[in-house]
């Protein structure tokens, strides 16, 4: 499903040319969940931003579902995320004017879909906020919002969910449930990639990718 070779991705900071990425290759099957770990400026969130088609890479070949995703234009990348990738933040990215429900439908809205409301609702009670889904943000706890967040990610069932951080904002016991949340969606067939540098967190994964100075460390 997602297989990346020799992937190498570097920034030019001032003057000088930085590898954040070198020679990267990585095979992530269908229905696998995997954490990719790392201590901060390691290139794991880089590599997360190129297997959620969000950035280029400057080498390298990038295979998601049989097609070749490096050297495609922006508009067909971005198709490929509305299809294919459902993304969990760290910091949420909840529009904060809108309610629960509200958040949810966004991506049906922009992909044109009937009965949003309805969809959106079923996908609040599948993540336990069936007593929230009028609430706006700033009315919900850290966990709630990330739930809302998570039902936002998979409202249109996408094959692969990237997960950056997704813990790292929560206690350890709303931590706990969340990724409770994303075992319940891997074992029902999602692929699941999360970004953490907790141990704990990621052990919850059935494979660890450790990153180090921007390569998999042996």
């Amino acid at each position: 499903m997602i297989k990346l070779d020799k992937i190498t991705k570097r920034y030019a900071v001032g003057s000088a040319i930085v590898e954040a990425l070198k020679e990267v290759s990585v095979y992530i099957e269908k229905g696998e969940f995997v954490s990719i770990m790392g201590p901060s400026g390691s290139g794991k969130s880089t590599l997360m931003n190129i297997i959620g088609c969000l950035d280029r890479p400057s080498d390298g070949s990038y295979i998601l579902n049989g097609r070749r995703v490096d050297s495609m234009s922006e508009d067909e990348l971005a198709a490929v995320r509305n299809s294919s990738i459902g993304f969990v933040f760290q910091t949420f990215n909840l529009l904060t004017r809108h309610t629960a429900v509200e958040n949810v439908e966004l991506p049906l809205l922009y992909a044109g879909v009937e009965e949003t409301k309805s969809r959106a609702k079923a996908a609040l009670v599948g993540v336990g906020l069936a007593k929230r889904l009028d609430h706006k943000p700033n009315e919900l706890s850290g966990g709630e919002r990330q739930r809302v967040a998570i039902a936002r990610a998979i409202i249109q069932n996408p094959p692969i969910i990237l997960a950056d951080e997704p813990t790292g904002n929560l206690d350890s016991r709303t931590g706990a449930e969340i990724m409770s949340i994303f075992k319940r969606l891997n074992e029902s067939g999602t692929t699941i990639v999360l970004v953490t540098h907790e141990r704990e967190i990621a052990e919850y994964s059935k494979r660890i990718i450790t990153i180090r100075d921007g390569a998999v460390a042996i």
